[in-house]
Order: structure tokens, then sequence, then C-alpha cells
């Protein structure tokens, strides 16, 4: 079974001041102990550089680019990066079936990379962001074991 690793753990599990940097790399660990195909998506990796280089007084990481790329590189070899497919008529579609908005479309385009490529389970701080969407399965890293 393959299971997408939302963005806030590939950033906690980069930030070992952060509370919640050890639940995200145990998750991991233990997911990968069970042999669990870990994936990761092209919008991944937007969401964490838009992170990883935005100021720390902007709630960001403070991350020069070079050292954003490094950290990138380091996320595509860690995890099996999926290649981009047409999602727009999926996300369409689930956006109107849960009528989506605002901040959450962002979600919602995740989950359209999910449903076309067939993962069925997203490893996820934000588990309650997720929890309308009937085509996949939560997984709360604080409960993996």
């Amino acid at each position: 079974m393959a299971i997408l690793v939302d963005t806030n753990l590939l950033l906690r599990s980069r930030q070992t001041n952060h509370p919640h940097s050890a639940i995200a790399i145990r998750a991991i660990d233990v997911l990968r102990r069970n042999q669990e195909r870990l994936v990761i998506v092209q919008q991944c990796i937007v969401e964490f550089w838009a992170v990883a280089t935005r100021p720390v007084e902007s709630n960001g990481l403070g991350f020069a680019t070079s050292q954003a790329l490094v950290e990138v590189d380091d996320l595509q070899q860690a995890f099996v990066l999926l290649p981009e497919f047409p999602i727009h008529d999926v996300w369409q579609r689930l956006t109107i079936k849960y009528q989506v908005s605002g901040k959450s479309v962002h979600d919602a385009r995740l989950v359209a990379a999910m449903v076309v490529h067939g993962i069925g389970s997203i490893l996820t701080f934000n588990g309650p962001d997720f929890a309308r969407y009937g085509e996949i399965t939560v997984l709360d890293p604080v409960l993996v074991s």
C-alpha cells in the first residue's frame, strides 16, 4: 500500500526543534519498517519550498534557496516522488462534491493527486482537513505504531 506523506510531516521531520519533529520521524520510520511505500507529489515539494524559504518571523524556516534545494534533494531521495499527471477534472469534481472553498482547495488538490495515482492513505498532522474525503483514509502520525 502507498501512503502520501503530507508536507507538514516533511517540514516537521526537518525541524528538530519543533515539538512534532520526533513524532513525524517516528511515524515515517515505523511505516518504512512495515514496508509501506511512502510517496510525495510535486505539490508537497512546492509547499515545502514555500515554507522553508519564508522568513522565520513569517512562520517559515528561513532557509536560503541553496539550503532549501539540499533539503528538497534529500526529500526526493527519501520518498518516491510521483509523476505529475493531469488532475484538474478530479480536483474540480472533489471541490464541487465536497463544496470546498478558500485555503482548503490545496488539500483537495492533494486528494485529487491521490485519486489519480490510486493512493488510499495520507499521513498528516491535519487529519480534520482531510476527513471529509471519503476517497481516502487519514493516518494520524501520533497513532502510527
